[in-house]
């Protein structure tokens, strides 16, 4: 046969299809007829029963694909991926108050954890102290309770942060707990050019999907652009922004949503941060990325590397990026917690593990794997060291990290990788057309989209047009697995009274004029429109609170209710 992209090739392909289609294919419907009329992906992706280089249209192997570490990097960002360095294997951890999250940080670095992450509870997540009336009974629930620079101190107690390299999903309050890990960090010794780690901070999808906002949107991009731009002045190794799709898929976004909207985030993000004169190549090696990897295989491969694809022409094209590295979408991944379920609590183990493949047969750079516990409370030790074990598996066992980009070149993948792309570029050209991702949030078509899914998928699940093993087909009475799962045990009330304690002993024994004067400063910083990180800074290294510094940063930006968009 000829070349196999040749039209000569096609031709002869397409004859012998049809001839399939026709002489073999009809006998055996009627033999064993397929299981449904339409498969389509998650996103709703209409499927072929084959594919063939017929589907590759227009395929141009250097254009589309290229080599790893080349433009437009839809193979990897490094020429030599897992080969050279594996992900860092990074478990989201935080529970209780600090005293409890530093045991299990130094637990999972025992375990060979990679890299930290840090889960906040939701008091600190919109930045309220302990002792505020909105953070009672949630203190320590579903994350760590880190409302001064002393807890950040007990968090990392005995942690060289010179060493190790932290994630925090934090948004809002983002640069009070910035401010908090670098001067943990300074007093440790450690100097400005060795943090390194990431911060969330990234407001848009907030009001896309998680909710846990606190400012309005113009003020929170600002606040956030304000990390970014002190963070890449200031702190050569550290990920100012972590644009997150993942709380956009866990909302019940399709992956060709999480995918289209993240970038639309991203590109919100670049021309802020271009609008304050800052140069693109300056800036776009920090940007980072955090994505969703869902059960249905296929598809979130794809969506890996049309995300690589389509950040690098994004960024080369739209913004001129002259430099490969800016040109680079590097991307944490968290497994699906939406996809586990309590009905028969073990099998979330088999999910995970299938979810954790694809994100790294998809070319992550980090990736957490979530606990078979997490559909009733934060995971445990037992279910925690179980989950970080799967990565360790797939890492050293299944040989699946000695091979870059080993799906490369199957028909259906990159056929699913083309068609993903295309429906994404779909929604990113009706954001622009609104004038960007900020005026889409404002005007809730991104949250509508994304409420509509969700439903669309509940309905199919109800309809069992989508099986879900042990929750509507293969059910079980409530057995004794479900009982002998050992759910993690803490004192809440004992956190939060210590907690309370300790916001009130800062209080009391700091300086109070240092204090006074650092948040009057910051205040009148925020008036003047100006960079308010290092007033923040300021701040923080006079012990005011998180509560305290966000007042200060509310009583000048006000505060954010959502309208109904129905």
């Amino acid at each position: 046969m000829a070349d196999l992209y040749s039209e000569e090739a096609k031709e002869e392909i397409r004859r012998a299809l049809k001839k399939w289609e026709e002489q073999v294919l009809p006998e055996w419907l009627s033999r064993m007829p397929e299981r449904e009329e339409q498969f389509t992906t998650l996103s709703g992706i209409p499927l072929k029963r084959i594919y063939t280089p017929l589907d590759l249209k227009d395929h141009d192997y250097l254009q589309k694909l290229g080599f790893p570490g080349e433009y437009p990097f839809t193979r990897g960002i490094h020429a030599t991926m897992y080969r050279a360095r594996l992900w860092t294997m990074r478990m989201f951890s935080g529970f209780g108050g600090p005293e409890e999250t530093n045991e299990r940080l130094k637990m999972l670095i025992r375990a060979g954890e990679t890299g930290l992450s840090l889960a906040f509870d939701n008091a600190t997540l919109v930045g309220v102290d302990p002792d505020d009336p909105l953070a009672e009974g949630s203190i320590g629930i579903v994350g760590v309770s880190v409302p001064t620079l002393v807890d950040m101190e007990v968090v990392f107690k005995d942690i060289n942060l010179g060493e190790v390299t932290t994630n925090m999903t934090i948004n809002p309050p983002a640069p009070v707990l910035l401010s908090f890990y670098v001067t943990v960090a300074e007093r440790q010794g450690v100097p400005y050019d060795k943090i390194g780690g990431t911060i969330q901070n990234d407001p848009l999808k907030e009001f896309i999907a998680q909710k846990t906002y606190v400012f309005p949107p113009e003020a929170a991009v600002k606040i956030a652009v304000d990390v970014m731009e002190w963070s890449v002045k200031n702190l050569p190794k550290w990920n100012p922004v972590s644009i997150s799709g993942y709380h956009i898929r866990e909302a019940g976004a399709t992956a060709v949503q999480e995918l289209a909207f993240t970038l639309a985030d991203g590109i919100e993000y670049v021309r802020q941060l271009r609008a304050r004169g800052m140069d693109i190549d300056e800036f776009a090696p920090r940007l980072s990325f955090f994505f969703d990897s869902h059960i249905n295989f296929f598809e979130e491969i794809a969506k890996f590397r049309a995300a690589r694809r389509m950040w690098a022409k994004i960024m080369k094209e739209w913004f001129g990026a002259r430099k490969p590295r800016s040109m680079w979408m590097r991307f944490h991944v968290q497994t699906a917690g939406c996809s586990l379920y309590p009905q028969q609590p073990w099998i979330n183990i088999v999910r995970t593990a299938i979810e954790a493949l694809a994100a790294v047969l998809g070319g992550c750079q980090s990736l957490h794997t979530n606990s078979f516990d997490e559909p009733f409370r934060v995971p445990s030790e037992f279910a925690a060291k179980i989950a970080l074990r799967t990565q360790q598996i797939i890492a050293h066992e299944t040989g699946v990290a000695d091979v870059i980009d080993p799906l490369a070149g199957s028909y259906f993948v990159e056929w699913l990788t083309d068609e993903v792309e295309e429906r994404a570029w779909k929604y990113i050209d009706k954001i622009e057309r609104m004038g960007g991702m900020l005026e889409a949030v404002k005007k809730g078509f991104p949250q509508r989209e994304v409420e509509e899914a969700s439903y669309r998928f509940q309905k199919e699940v109800e309809e069992k047009k989508r099986i879900i093993v042990g929750v509507n087909e293969y059910r079980e009475e409530e057995s004794e697995d479900v009982r002998k799962v050992p759910l993690l045990e803490f004192d809440q009330q004992e956190v939060e009274r210590r907690q309370i304690e300790r916001v009130r002993k800062v209080r009391a024994s700091r300086d109070q004029e240092r204090w006074s004067r650092a948040l009057e400063e910051l205040e009148r910083a925020a008036e003047r429109g100006e960079n308010v990180v290092p007033y923040v800074l300021r701040a923080v290294k006079a012990y005011a609170t998180l509560g305290e510094i966000m007042g200060a940063l509310k009583r000048v930006y006000g505060t954010y209710a959502e309208p109904p968009y129905y």
